[in-house]
């Protein structure tokens, strides 16, 4: 399937996991991605790896400077967007009492903070009938311990899909949110935990999985194109969780 043949699509946090994932699977079916990351090395090979004319956008979802910079640079290269992918995200947990104002502040300023403002400078060269997904999380549903504020963080991202459909609705524009439940991506290595606890983590999670495993970043990715596509049409505002029945069994 070529369902994104000429369209150009925006995938944040782009290299690596599930925003690399994504990134292959739009350039799979023919689009031309924008990739955004902190790592300008990594970028560069993310690029070329996707080929099409793909464009790699050094860019700090927690930096509201460069959410202004990322709209800039778009308008500046003349893409106009079909579908945006708000991927690029930060999870430290911490135990209630542990958590500080620093914790706190990375969290939401690139959780929530970086990924509303990247909308809001990207919004000029999105076109009409365009697509956003934002990645959410199940822990904004389980009450897990420790996740209180990257919890709060994805919360925050599905009351935005809703507020934001029914706001940019005139133009077309659709908001959803893929929220995955525990899949392997590198991620799970920067939780600021050392390897033992790491493994006893993960051993919990993936007991409570009724699948018996984690996801994978191309099951998580395919949601995202369904969502982006035009097949999902019918589908404004709403979330989907991808989590192997975690959530929900």
């Amino acid at each position: 399937m070529k369902r994104f043949n000429g369209k150009n699509v925006l995938v944040t946090g782009g290299t690596s996991g599930i925003g690399l994932a994504v990134a292959q699977a739009f350039a799979a079916e023919g689009a031309r991605v924008v990739v955004t990351g902190r790592d300008e090395k990594a970028l560069e090979q993310v690029a070329t790896g996707l080929g099409g004319g793909a464009v790699a956008l050094k860019n700090d979802a927690s930096h509201l400077g460069d959410a202004k910079a990322l709209g800039q640079a778009l308008a500046a290269q003349g893409i106009r967007l079909d579908a945006v992918f708000i991927n690029a995200g930060v999870a430290k947990f911490a135990a209630f009492a542990d958590v500080d104002e620093a914790l706190w502040d990375l969290t939401f300023n690139t959780n929530t903070k970086g990924a509303y403002f990247q909308l809001q400078a990207v919004l000029p060269q999105l076109n009409d009938g365009a697509s956003i997904v934002l990645n959410g999380s199940i822990n904004a549903h389980i009450g897990m311990p420790n996740s209180s504020v990257y919890a709060a963080s994805k919360a925050a991202l599905i009351t935005l899909a809703r507020t934001l459909s029914a706001e940019l609705l005139p133009r077309g524009i659709r908001v959803n949110v893929v929220s995955p439940g525990p899949v392997h991506t590198p991620l799970y290595g920067k939780l600021g935990m050392d390897q033992a606890q790491l493994e006893a983590t993960a051993a919990q999670i993936q007991a409570q999985v009724p699948l018996g495993r984690f996801g994978r970043p191309e099951e998580i990715a395919s949601t995202v194109l369904h969502l982006s596509s035009p097949e999902s049409g019918f589908i404004v505002g709403t979330e989907i969780i991808a989590d192997g029945g975690m959530s929900q069994l």
